[in-house]
C-alpha cells in the first residue's frame, strides 16, 4: 500500500525524531561498574634465615637476618584479583607493615608483583624494571657525600611499583621503563600522589614519602625514618 505524504509515513518520521530529540535531551545512562568480591584480607609472618636473602643480606651488613621477617601479604592486581606477595622487612616494622597493606586491599589499590629483591639476585635495577614491590636490600644509599647505608639495609623502607612510581636522579628516571609516569599530573592507577590512597596509608603509620623530596623526587619510596 503506497502512503500518501503525511499520511503515516509522516508520522512515523515525526515519533522516530521526537524519540530523537527526548534522547538528546536526557543525558546518557551511565554504566555500572562491576567490582568482582574480593577473599578477606591475609597475612602471615615468619622468620628469616641466611637462606632466606642469599643475595641481599651479607656479613657486614647493619642488621643481620635473626632481625628479619618474612611477610606473605595479600594485595589487589591490577587486574583486580586477590593475589599473594612475600616481602622482607625488619622485625620492627612488621605491624606497621601489615597495617598499610591491609589499608590498601580495602581501598583496592593496585600492585604489580610483590617478592623480595632476591628474586633480582639483590638487583635493585632489575627489581624496580620489574615493577616489583619490595623491602629489606642490603646496599648503600644513592646519596652525595660519604658512603652510607640505605634504608633498606635495616628493612625499614619499602619502594612500591617502581614503573608507576619512578626515581628522579639529576634527571634520569629510574627505572627507564617508568618514564610515561614522569608527568606526575597525570594520576594512573598504582601511582603515589599527595593526598592519595598510598601516600596517606603510609602516613597513618608515621611513615614518610621520599616524593616530598625536592631534588631527586623518590616516588616508590617509603620508610620508617623518612630517608
Amino acid at each position: 500500500m503506497r502512503l500518501a505524504r503525511g499520511g503515516l509515513l509522516g508520522s512515523f518520521a515525526a515519533t522516530l525524531l521526537g524519540i530523537s530529540a527526548m534522547a538528546s535531551a536526557e543525558p546518557a545512562a551511565s554504566v555500572a561498574t562491576v567490582t568482582r568480591p574480593l577473599p578477606p584480607f591475609a597475612e602471615s609472618v615468619g622468620r628469616a634465615s641466611a637462606a632466606t636473602v642469599p643475595f641481599t643480606w651479607r656479613p657486614g651488613c647493619p642488621v643481620g637476618p635473626s632481625a628479619l621477617r618474612l611477610l606473605r601479604l595479600r594485595y589487589v592486581g591490577f587486574d583486580g584479583s586477590a593475589h599473594t606477595g612475600t616481602m622482607v622487612v625488619n622485625a620492627a616494622v612488621v605491624s606497621d607493615v601489615i597495617a598499610v597493606f591491609r589499608t590498601l586491599y580495602a581501598q583496592r589499590f593496585p600492585i604489580r608483583h610483590m617478592v623480595p629483591e632476591d628474586a633480582y639476585h639483590g638487583s635493585d635495577p632489575a627489581s624496580m624494571a620489574a615493577d616489583n614491590t619490595s623491602g629489606f636490600n642490603c646496599r648503600r644509599a644513592v646519596a652525595a657525600g660519604p658512603p652510607s647505608w640505605s634504608v633498606h639495609a635495616y628493612g625499614e623502607a619499602i619502594d612500591v611499583n617502581p614503573v608507576e612510581n619512578p626515581y628522579f636522579e639529576g634527571g634520569t628516571v629510574q627505572p627507564a621503563n617508568g618514564a610515561p609516569f614522569a608527568n606526575r599530573a597525570i594520576i594512573r592507577p598504582g601511582m603515589a600522589v599527595v593526598g592519595g590512597q598510598l601516600v596517606r596509608a603510609f602516613a597513618s603509620v608515621g611513615w614518610q614519602w621520599g616524593g616530598r623530596w625536592t631534588s631527586t623526587p623518590d616516588y616508590q619510596h617509603f620508610s620508617l625514618t623518612g630517608g
